[in-house]
């Protein structure tokens, strides 16, 4: 893919800088015609639809969550989580970003039947195909995002997506279309998918058969089109994983009342994808460190994805995060300070809740001690050692460093700092700085594995299968396996409640919390549930042994909050743009 990427690297820039949406002044850029016989600039357009994806970067947003909280006091998270949340000001705004996407995709396939993409008149069909399958793909990604953000219920009652855009628009079109519903919305994501797996492969190969659809083409003509250079791309395998979190959404308690067949429909799909990965078998505990060398990053070959990786991007050596997140005293800026909630819900390593007083032994006097062991794998606690000297990171009220509670701008606000997602092999001392390999995934087995949980358990009960070979309470074992939860005594909690449909959920919504900590879930899954926005994020002062839980930050969401606001500029110039209801 990176070959590619920089022989279009021109044709990205003419578009990354543009100002608007639509069609540029003529006298600074091409026209569209132009793409009729430039495939790189046609190719551009395409490619526009990748560098927008929203997980090329990681949010944090979680810091508008029970999950965490930030130390910088210009965080549009956090003046959103504390009641500042409009229409005018929406720091998860995706409907600019979105929308113009497909504006792009959409100009593609506009002119991408007339692109002479290859001399050879049956390897540029090829070609053609491939790219409308990606554009499929890629347009119904887009459609996620924007159901995932500014979906919800209008004014006048009614489930609403967006406005459908299937059509190359020109400033002669008329923009002022009313939102679809948003089912509508959803079975044209759906349509968008399946024509990308008819375009597609599953995956890309350089030793994979030539499909029947193109008989007669030799080997080496296909794998020219269809072969690895391409890894990274849009594939039928990626398609599959967009319908999943796109039929979780769709199934979800604030988008679905009550139709079951909601999320019968999210488990199968599901379960395609986890059959295409071999089931159950293929979980190890690299899976949970996929970002760091233990977890292969450093090893990667190019468009490779590790075990736990179905679509990632690309590989890139730097120390950013590291700068943002490290504590003080590794001369990092400690932005993302996990919360008490969070870290309370880690369970003990027997399997039980803190909470079961009577099965779990939690001690309150040593609070870290055999715990879950993705507690200490994700979150620096107290007397932890960190970077690469192996420092010790002291949070305490009395601590004699920064990294202590609230004693500078860049320290803990909760007692915690972030560990998960950060190479502790990098050294930000300003004489011997250094930088590791990082990349951002924009699809997780994870992610599969539990959604498969989470909708299974609703359509069949824990321990129902729907004909697959596992259900919700198999998933949630091999995953809690995987962990280190439970290993040595059977897991009593689990067992306890696996015909359990309501605990189950909790169960499942909890694991779901902890392996997707930070990754910029938690806003969304909350409110897909329609749980509650406004737990006070809480955290821990430590003084001389003693253990106090405090009240770090308030949470100010209001009912309607459930759902994304269309934005306020949209709706003045547009009279059929109905808002979500609540919002101004």
């Amino acid at each position: 893919m990176r070959k590619v990427l920089l022989t279009c690297l021109s044709a990205m820039l003419l578009f990354s800088g543009c100002k608007d949406m639509f069609e540029p002044a003529i006298e600074n850029n091409l026209e569209l015609e132009n793409a009729y016989t430039n495939a790189t600039y046609a190719q551009g357009l395409l490619l526009n639809g990748y560098t927008r994806i929203p997980t090329n970067s990681w949010s944090f947003n979680d810091v508008a969550t029970d999950d965490a909280v930030t130390n910088n006091i210009n965080s549009g998270f956090l003046k959103m989580a504390t009641g500042q949340w409009t229409s005018m000001n929406n720091p998860v705004d995706q409907w600019r970003n979105s929308r113009s996407a497909i504006q792009y995709l959409n100009q593609f396939f506009a002119v991408s039947d007339s692109v002479k993409w290859a001399v050879d008149p049956t390897i540029s069909r090829m070609f053609n195909d491939r790219m409308k399958g990606e554009a499929y793909g890629l347009r119904a990604l887009y459609m996620f995002y924007l159901l995932q953000h500014h979906g919800g219920q209008g004014i006048n009652g009614e489930l609403l997506g967006v406005p459908l855009l299937l059509q190359h628009e020109t400033v002669n079109s008329d923009f002022n279309q009313p939102r679809a519903t948003f089912d509508a919305c959803l079975q044209q994501l759906y349509a968008d998918l399946v024509k990308a797996e008819e375009l597609l492969p599953l995956d890309y190969s350089d030793s994979s058969p030539v499909p029947a659809k193109y008989a007669g083409i030799n080997a080496d003509d296909y794998h020219r089109v269809f072969g690895a250079s391409f890894i990274g791309r849009m594939t039928a395998r990626i398609a599959k994983g967009i319908r999943v979190k796109a039929a979780l959404l769709a199934a979800s308690p604030a988008f679905n009342k009550g139709d079951v067949t909601k999320w019968t429909n999210a488990a199968n799909y599901a379960a395609e994808v986890i059959n295409l990965r071999g089931g159950l078998t293929n979980l190890t505990d690299k899976d949970l460190v996929w970002y760091n060398a233990t977890g292969g990053i450093d090893g990667l070959g190019a468009g490779v994805n590790p075990s736990e990786i179905l679509w990632r991007g690309d590989v890139a050596t730097n120390n950013s995060l590291e700068r943002d997140h490290f504590p003080p005293t590794l001369n990092g800026s400690g932005r993302l300070n996990p919360s008490q909630n969070l870290v309370d819900a880690f369970p003990m390593a027997n399997g039980y809740p803190i909470s079961d007083l009577t099965n779990s032994g939690y001690n309150a006097l040593a609070p870290y001690d055999n715990r879950d062991p993705r507690l200490k794998l994700y979150v620096l606690v107290n007397g932890s050692t960190a970077g690469t000297s192996n420092t010790v990171i002291n949070t305490t009220v009395n601590s004699t460093t920064n990294d202590g509670l609230n004693k500078v701008e860049t320290s803990t606000r909760t007692g915690y700092y972030l560990k998960k997602l950060l190479r502790q092999d990098v050294n930000l001392n300003p004489s011997s700085t250094t930088t590791q390999k990082h990349y951002n995934p924009h699809i997780r087995y994870t992610e599969i594995y539990l959604a498969y949980a989470e909708a299974a358990n609703e359509a069949w009960g824990p321990q129902g299968t729907g004909g697959h070979a596992f259900s919700a309470y198999n998933v949630i074992k091999a995953i809690r396996t995987r962990a280190g939860v439970g290993v040595s005594n059977g897991d009593p909690y689990l067992e306890s409640i696996k015909n359990d449909k309501d605990a189950m959920r909790k169960l499942i919504r909890n694991e779901r919390r902890l392996e997707l900590c930070f990754e910029g879930f938690r806003f969304w899954d909350l409110r897909r549930w329609n749980a509650n926005l406004n737990e006070t994020a809480k955290g821990v002062s430590i003084s001389n042994g003693n253990y106090s839980i405090i009240d770090v930050e308030n949470r100010v969401y209001q009912s309607h909050m459930i759902y994304g606001p269309i934005p306020y500029s949209e709706t003045l110039k547009y009279n059929n743009l109905i808002q979500n209801n609540g919002w101004q």
